[in-house]
């Protein structure tokens, strides 16, 4: 288990974007939770420093909790290959999936159980009564129990789910419950992912965050992230390649580098191409086969380009199907015809940068003409959130949290059945025909992404949670 270091954030930056009565009442919110947590730890536990939205919404809230005065840290699992493929196919099977069609039964808490002792050991010497204990999904679940042992309050958060269980879920909740049933707390982020066994007195519904000031969401002009993708070897014909700033989390800054062999399959991109871009994770649940396919029957003009971008696959510790996933992505392009071969780019952003990985995608979001998001299953979708906090038009799946941002025709396009390619290709077709239908709906993207989807919003309701807890 390691600890990752995080420097307390100057919070003026998040209010500063607030209305008056919107900053009182987070001043205000603050100052109490400074009060009761006073003394006490917040520890919060997850499986991996980088390459998913937790990593992300972890480094970002911290910092602006150490801002005004809490005292919390992050610690990361250790967990060993096999612990992982468990936990992987635990994951899927929470979104209905088979995954590996593996076992989850006694012999599988025991793999868990086991591979977490060294990392609970470590615990058990920074742990202290009265601490808070934020354990973030199934990595965690065999935690809890041993946690709450040291006199601290343990909190389970669950960041994905199924908004109709199936007997896949059912198994997964059924393996996961005599590991997580002790909690003090849980928390999701919509009501439909809660188990039917779990009391609702324990209960609290929080939605996920972005950072506004992060690489990945920071203010870039159209001209700086062409230049950013043209410097780093993305983009073609780029009119003034250079290397560009960007913010670190450590607090310096980081500058854009060439990239020499990128993993890019279809070549690079032209300069004059629109573009239609999905980023997610290599994870077959992201449906990255079946925007390709949707994209290339859709008959679009020849300057549209599609690109599937995903980390590079190593880099991303607690996720061993990833490669996997790219492979078949490779497939399905090598089946495609030359000609729509040339118009489909499948990338892998390097991750040995964490931070010029967010401000790629931030360039890469910011140059799209159309931000695409058509999972089969969504726990929230942060993707989705910075592609409206940037003002692009998004067409998403209607599941899950993606419910809850968008809201179709008005601050964009959702797919009512995700697996129905002929819809897809019509809606990208009418965004890429309609400027200003598009252009209208992102600008309400970001109003909504403003007033709901921010960060004071979501540590307050995590001071609510700890004040039930403590006071």
């Amino acid at each position: 288990m390691h600890e990752i270091k995080i420097a307390p954030a100057d919070v003026d930056r998040l209010t500063g974007l607030l209305s008056r009565e919107r900053k009182d009442q987070f001043d205000a919110v603050a100052a109490g939770a400074r009060e009761f947590l006073g003394g006490r730890v917040v520890w919060n536990v997850n499986a991996t420093a980088h390459g998913g939205g937790v990593a992300e919404m972890l480094q970002t809230l911290l910092a602006n909790a150490r801002g005004v005065g809490v005292d919390t840290r992050w610690l990361v699992l250790t967990g060993s290959p096999e612990f992982f493929a468990i936990t992987k196919r635990l994951h899927n099977v929470l979104h209905g999936e088979p995954g590996d069609g593996g076992e989850l039964g006694a012999a599988e808490h025991a793999v868990v159980a086991e591979a977490l002792r060294p990392d609970l050991a470590d615990m058990a010497s920074l742990v202290k009564p009265d601490d808070v204990v934020l354990l973030h999904d199934p990595q965690t679940a065999a935690m809890v129990g041993p946690l709450r042992e040291t006199g601290a309050k343990v909190v389970w958060r669950c960041h994905i789910g199924r908004d109709t269980p199936n007997a896949l879920t059912d198994l997964g909740w059924a393996f996961l419950r005599p590991l997580i049933e002790a909690a003090d707390a849980f928390v999701f982020s919509r009501r439909n992912y809660v188990p039917g066994w779990m009391g609702w007195e324990k209960v609290h519904i929080i939605t996920p965050s972005i950072d506004p000031f992060s690489a990945k969401n920071a203010p870039l002009s159209d001209a700086d992230a062409e230049a950013t993708l043209g410097y780093a070897g993305l983009l073609d014909g780029a009119r003034d390649p250079r290397a560009l700033t960007f913010a670190k989390r450590n607090g310096t800054v980081g500058t854009t580098r060439p990239h020499r062999g990128l993993d890019l399959t279809g070549g690079t991109i032209p300069c004059e191409a629109r573009l239609v871009v999905q980023i997610s994770r290599w994870d077959r649940l992201k449906d990255m086969t079946g925007v390709m396919q949707g994209f290339a029957d859709a008959g679009l003009p020849d300057d549209v380009h599609l690109l599937l971008v995903g980390p590079e696959v190593s880099g991303v510790s607690d996720d061993p199907e990833g490669s996997g996933v790219l492979v078949e992505c490779r497939s399905r392009w090598d089946g495609l015809a030359p000609e729509q071969q040339s118009r489909v780019h499948l990338v892998c952003l390097p991750m040995d940068d964490v931070d010029e990985n967010a401000h790629l995608v931030n360039a890469l979001q910011r140059r799209a003409s159309v931000v695409v998001q058509k999972s089969l299953v969504e726990g929230f979708g942060l993707t989705v959130t910075e592609a409206m906090w940037k003002a692009r038009p998004v067409v998403a799946s209607a599941i899950g949290g993606i419910q809850d941002q968008i809201v179709d025709g008005d601050n964009g396009l959702l797919l009512e059945d995700p697996p129905d390619l002929d819809a897809l290709g019509r809606a990208l077709a009418r965004l890429l025909e309609q400027p200003d239908l598009a252009a209208g709906l992102g600008n309400a993207a970001r109003a909504t992404v403003h007033e709901r989807f921010l960060g004071d919003r979501h540590l307050e309701a995590y001071a609510d949670l700890f004040a039930t807890l403590l006071v």
